[in-house]
């Protein structure tokens, strides 16, 4: 591990992502220059996961949104997302997605900018499956893993694509085999050192949050907003986080913009709702305002 590693970790506020500037979006531009995002996501019981997830994609600006999702809620999902196109894959017994179902996804990767897999996804086994075939079909795509195809990570070791997970506490010490304790304990150590190990940004989520990059480069955002622990609060993260990716920005950038941004829409709901009760499906709508203020020029937040 490099020595610079055990360095304190960069904070992430405002005024760092005013350094660390998204890039600029031409007027005229057209909504596949915007980026185009493919969600992997969804299943039987969680389609609401999906749809999270898609909507805080566009939300952070990206401008084409494609869903491919379990064959039993793509009609209904396509309705709530009219956004989207929506491509609807065959199933497993158990509800996730079959690995018959890569031969509609692969001729979508020709003219994706990112990839969001994971939110909502049932079946573990077949979720690896999937997820491993995705990888295989899709060099060099920037690619975001959460929920269960985190568990897929190991295959990464060695990969020279950007990729960005984004686990919580408990699902690192299901991919690592360490104890949630022993995580939580000294997280920046453990971000680290996955990071280092799979040559990928890790965003060790929680009231606070990791970012470590492959390189020994760590940042840290930290503030108690007990409301974002609410089912679909890490849907949507992924959703921001990929979404940036598809406009240009690198794994790491992703992930400090995203953090931010969705803490900063906790509070703005906070200061509406209180500290408990907002929903998730509330925090994409406060992400273009938040944008926009940190545009060069923009107001001070």
């Amino acid at each position: 591990m490099s020595r610079h590693t055990r360095s304190a970790p960069i904070e992430v506020n405002a005024a760092l992502l005013r350094r660390w500037q998204l890039a600029g979006v031409e007027a005229a531009a057209d909504k596949e220059a915007r980026g185009v995002i493919l969600v992997i996501a969804g299943s039987r019981e969680l389609a609401g996961a999906a749809r999270l997830a898609a909507t805080a994609c566009l939300r952070a600006g990206a401008g084409k949104l494609v869903v491919a999702t379990a064959a039993s809620i793509a009609p209904g999902l396509a309705l709530v997302l009219p956004e989207a196109r929506v491509v609807a894959l065959p199933e497993t017994r158990a509800g996730g997605l079959s690995a018959a179902g890569l031969e509609r996804v692969e001729p979508l990767l020709e003219q994706i900018d990112a990839i969001l897999v994971g939110p909502g996804l049932a079946d573990e086994r077949a979720t690896k499956s999937f997820v491993k075939g995705v990888l295989a079909r899709s060099a060099g795509v920037p690619l975001v893993l959460d929920a269960l195809a985190i568990g897929v990570a190991p295959a990464l070791a060695g990969c020279d694509r950007p990729v960005l997970l984004t686990p919580h506490a408990g699902e690192m010490a299901h991919l690592t085999g360490m104890s949630k304790e022993t995580i939580l304990a000294d997280p920046q150590r453990h971000a680290q050192r996955l990071a280092r190990d799979l040559n990928a940004v890790v965003a060790l989520k929680g009231a606070s949050t990791i970012i470590a990059a492959p390189d020994g480069r760590c940042w840290r955002h930290a503030k108690a907003l007990p409301g974002l622990a609410t089912s679909g609060s890490g849907d949507v993260l992924a959703g921001i986080a990929a979404g940036l990716a598809a406009r240009g920005a690198e794994a790491a950038q992703a992930a400090a913009w995203a953090v931010w941004l969705h803490s900063q829409a906790a509070t703005a709901l906070q200061r509406r709702f209180g500290p408990l009760g907002y929903l998730a499906r509330e925090l994409a709508a406060e992400v273009p305002g938040l944008l926009r203020r940190l545009r060069p020029g923009g107001r001070q937040t």
